[in-house]
């Protein structure tokens, strides 16, 4: 076994052979968007994510599926048809899967991915001094409780479903070669939680840039209105003995930083030298990414959430 259970990573990567490992994830929830085949999309690339923060290529997966009879052949085939066409883009092979009864329909899948052995890349390894750069904008938890509230339209959260829908693909490839020293995908434990992991795995403190998140259109706007769901607040208890905020950073921006991410980006640490080379890739392979943070040597808190404009 390479990668287990003991630093919370994203997936277990055991070696098959001297060049060859595979790793093993699975994901599936609840539908978040009225669309059947945007909800497979999205599942589907929520579940290939943690392939790609590995360093791996997923190629093998099955279907997890929980119907409610109410549903609809219709509404199945959509979902199907959706998880579907992100396998094909990925390169992956759906071989077969379960589905049961349930009166809450959900979606997902059981992935194995390929990976070298040398080449596997954990959520943990960061270094003083390492830059982090992140793939996607943040605020999707949020943005969802609006849209359920009727705070806001479907139309609102174009740029979030495109965003939710994209394979971390392009993100994982853009690492090639560079010195990448740990890698997570940003999903349900929110930014912050996912970091506190990285931090707390690689005896660092990670400083967070609120100033410099990228958020999605309105969701600033929502998380001052109240829109925060559960989840958020849920991290915020989990890990807030760790994390330093300074007084100058919004409270909006906090609640974004902990807020319950579906299909997020990567966030990637890797050595300061070589971060403008992966924002580069990234933009050449139509992908934005973002400089966020640092990691320094550990102090008292593994995070701080801070203005980077006021603490240089």
């Amino acid at each position: 076994m390479i990668v287990g259970f003991d630093t919370a990573d994203d997936a277990c990567v055991y070696q098959i052979s001297e060049d060859m490992a595979i790793i093993q994830t699975a994901d599936f929830f609840p539908p978040m968007v009225d669309d059947p085949y945007l909800f497979g999309k999205i599942a589907a690339a929520n579940a290939f994510s943690d392939v790609y923060a590995m360093g791996g290529e997923p190629r093998l997966a099955l279907n997890l599926l929980c119907v409610n009879p109410c549903l609809g052949d219709e509404v199945v085939k959509e979902i199907l048809r959706g998880g579907s066409d992100q396998a094909i883009k990925a390169g992956c092979i759906i071989t077969g899967g379960h589905t049961i009864e349930d009166t809450v329909p959900k979606y997902g899948l059981s992935v194995t991915g390929f990976v070298h052995p040398g080449k596997v890349r954990k959520n943990v390894g960061a270094l003083p001094g390492d830059v982090l750069v992140l793939t996607k904008p943040l605020g999707s938890g949020i943005l969802l409780t609006a849209l359920k509230a009727e705070f806001i339209e479907p139309k609102d959260c174009e740029v979030m479903f495109q965003s939710m829908a994209a394979l971390n693909q392009e993100a994982g490839a853009a690492m090639e070669g560079l010195s990448v020293h740990a890698c997570t995908d940003i999903t349900g434990f929110g930014l912050l939680g996912h970091l506190y992991e990285m931090a707390a795995g690689s005896a660092v403190t990670i400083s967070v840039f609120a100033d410099k998140l990228p958020l999605f259109p309105l969701a600033e706007e929502m998380a001052l209105t109240g829109m925060v769901p559960a989840g958020a607040y849920r991290n915020f208890d989990y890990i807030k003995s760790f994390v330093k905020v300074m007084p100058d950073v919004n409270q909006t921006l906090i609640d974004i930083a902990f807020d319950a991410q579906t299909s997020g980006g990567l966030c990637i640490a890797l050595e300061e030298g070589e971060a403008d080379i992966l924002l580069k890739r990234l933009e050449s392979a139509g992908v934005t990414g973002y400089k966020i943070g640092m990691a320094k040597e550990e102090s008292d808190k593994k995070i701080e959430l801070l203005n980077v404009q006021k603490h240089k």
